[in-house]
């Protein structure tokens, strides 16, 4: 899937641009990084990692308004990122947000209980953190 298809099936909107949307999406987003370094203190692993997913997810969505736009999937998120700034955010950032995206979903809505360690946890809080400071630049 690409762009031209997510807007055709209505995965994306084409909007006006919205600077003031994307500076409350980075404040979110900053919020949820913050919340889900408080989550690991507490040993609260899986949550942490929800909270960093939400963190990136809502930098992404800043992107998003700043070049006039809305979702109405995560996926078509990920795709918008993937295509429209593939040569502006380094591949590692753009993959793990899709990891952390099928993550978060699975530790949300699975059946089966998702272990998910301290190790991950503090590496995905390095992520998340590096991947708030690469879009700050871009907004």
């Amino acid at each position: 899937m690409n762009i031209k298809e997510c807007l055709e099936k209505g995965l994306l909107r084409k909007e006006n641009i919205d600077l003031e949307k994307a500076k409350k999406s980075m404040q979110i987003a900053e919020y949820k990084l913050e919340r889900a370094k408080k989550l690991f203190e507490l040993d609260i692993y899986d949550e942490s990692v929800v909270n960093s997913y939400a963190s990136m997810f809502h930098t992404c969505r800043a992107l998003l308004f700043k070049e006039g736009f809305t979702e109405k999937s995560h996926y078509a998120l990920f795709i918008f990122i993937k295509e429209k700034y593939k040569d502006k955010i380094e591949k590692k950032f753009i993959n793990e947000f899709n990891n952390l995206r099928l993550e978060r979903h699975e530790i949300t809505y699975g059946l089966d209980k998702f272990i998910v360690n301290k190790e991950e946890t503090k590496q995905v809080l390095e992520i998340t953190k590096d991947f708030l400071e690469v879009i700050k630049k871009l907004i």
